[in-house]
């Protein structure tokens, strides 16, 4: 007589295996922002940031070896995200049914874009009390980060937020890029006002 087989065990750990990753990729999917590790975790079961990590990483190489227009991203502070390649967002983007932001977390996160590393006290001064919600909404989108020095919070840019709108990772070319989309924006406004009034 040979050896007990594990055939069987290791097919069943690599579907659970296969299942987790698929259960990653179905959050991402849904959440439709970027979800760190303890909350990948409550999905799959598991408390061991290693091994979240880990299937999380190797849902990113499957993207990778599909060559698709979607991509799992993981963000610096610890956090995966699956997303539209910024190739593809700029031709698809108007045909989203509502826009990643309002108006007025809109124009917080161009502030901070555009004087990053800027201190949270100074974009509530400029922007008003309203943008305490709009900080913690880009915060928990992933698009800006918070990182304490000393008494001051000071609030930048993510990587997500530069590959998202097709920005360099570059905070000056970024800024240069910022101030052409913007004033882009006000020559579209101007334009047509004068249409209107013709």
């Amino acid at each position: 007589m040979g050896k007990p087989s594990n055939e069987g065990h290791e097919g069943s750990k690599e579907e659970d295996v296969r299942r987790k990753i698929s259960l990653i990729e179905a959050a991402l999917y849904v959440s439709g922002r970027p979800l760190d590790l303890k909350t990948l975790g409550s999905i799959i079961g598991s408390r061991s940031k290693r091994k979240i990590r880990e299937l999380a990483r190797m849902l990113i190489k499957e993207y990778q070896k599909r060559n698709s227009s979607l991509e799992v991203l993981e963000l610096d502070d610890q956090r995966f995200v699956l997303q539209l390649k910024a190739e593809y967002a700029s031709k698809v983007r108007r045909l989203a049914v509502k826009p990643l932001l309002t108006d007025g977390p809109l124009r917080t996160l161009a502030y901070i874009a555009y004087r990053q590393p800027v201190p949270q006290k100074q974009v509530i001064s400029a922007r008003g009390t309203h943008a305490y919600k709009h900080i913690k909404q880009l915060l928990e989108m992933g698009l800006v980060k918070r990182k304490r020095s000393g008494r001051n919070k000071i609030l930048r840019t993510t990587e997500y937020f530069a590959d998202y709108f097709g920005l360099s990772h570059n905070p000056a070319v970024m800024k240069r890029q910022i101030v052409r989309i913007l004033s882009g924006i006000g020559n579209k406004k101007r334009n047509d006002k004068a249409e209107k009034n013709k």
